[in-house]
């Protein structure tokens, strides 16, 4: 297990780590089509599809930030807007252009579609996927995160907020066993689904094995790792690479990565939720990378 686990930390989404494929109902990839219609209720979330897609099934976003970033991206192709009349009139305060007519609802109705957990701060959106790039495409500086087979769409979100953070150049995913680009992950993000792009791909070692013929230091993340990452000399590009909740690195993965490291922490406590481990991970690689400045 990643990070010494030993012992389950309390709170929502730090247990999430431990949990099982099991417990994991979204995925990445390219499942079955879902109507444009489909809500959160019935299970049917309209899934994040890549270049390759070949159906038009619509990302669902909701609240602030994440509508906001995805009207400001030019990339993103917004198909309908719906909006409470408070949440218009925010929008027309701050002078943002929507691109498209807003519905205005009730928020009762965005409710309806999303469930009654949901925070959508009356703005919900159905857009366009945006592209996925291919592994041949990914700049050769800076950092790449590599996920594998992360499932928890809160955990991947908040990863790609820190992603957005420092300005990482792209995450890499599977196609299974990765929560799709939309709903509670786009929601999590915080509108850095906009900022970081994912690229997705079928075989990991294969992409790794690419990323290692191209100059990248891929390092792993494990708590049997060999070094600490803290005391660790890396170079650009560099691929820090995060394993699945509770059960870590996949052995190929492991053995595919140039290094596998360690964080090292003085405190009694030596387990960290998967995306706080990310943020250290990466304030440590881009503090020695000089990209702090």
């Amino acid at each position: 297990m990643l990070w010494g686990l030993k012992l389950p930390l309390s709170g929502t989404h730090e247990t999430s780590w431990l949990m099982t494929d099991r417990d994991r109902k979204p995925k990445f990839g390219r499942p079955r089509a879902k109507g444009p219609g489909a809500g959160r209720q019935s299970g049917h979330r309209p899934p994040w599809r890549g270049r390759e897609a070949g159906t038009d099934g619509p990302v669902i976003l909701y609240g602030w930030h994440t509508v906001a970033a995805a009207l400001a991206n030019p990339q993103r192709r917004i198909r309908k807007l719906l909006a409470t009349e408070n949440a218009a009139r925010r929008l027309a305060e701050d002078h943002i252009d929507t691109r498209v007519t807003p519905e205005i609802v009730r928020p009762n109705l965005i409710d309806q579609r999303l469930g009654p957990d949901a925070v959508h701060q009356g703005l919900l959106a159905e857009a366009d996927p945006l592209p996925s790039p291919d592994i041949d495409g990914l700049a050769a500086e800076g950092i790449v995160l590599v996920l594998d087979q992360i499932t928890d769409p809160h955990n991947v979100g908040a990863i790609m907020r820190s992603a957005a953070a420092f300005a990482v150049k792209a995450i890499v995913t599977t196609a299974r066993h990765s929560p799709e680009a939309t709903g509670v992950l786009a929601k999590s993000a915080s509108g850095a689904l906009e900022l970081v792009p994912l690229v997705t791909v079928q075989n990991l070692a294969r992409a790794l094995t690419e990323m290692n013929e191209r100059g990248f230091m891929t390092v792993g993340l494990d708590s049997q790792g060999s070094e600490n990452l803290g005391a660790t000399t890396l170079h650009q590009p560099l691929a820090l690479v995060l394993g699945a909740e509770g059960k870590g690195l996949r052995q190929l993965t492991r053995e595919t990565c140039k290094l596998v490291a360690r964080l090292d922490m003085p405190g009694e406590i030596k387990s960290l939720n998967v995306s706080n481990a990310a943020v250290l991970a990466l304030y440590i690689g881009a503090s020695k990378l000089g990209l702090m400045g």
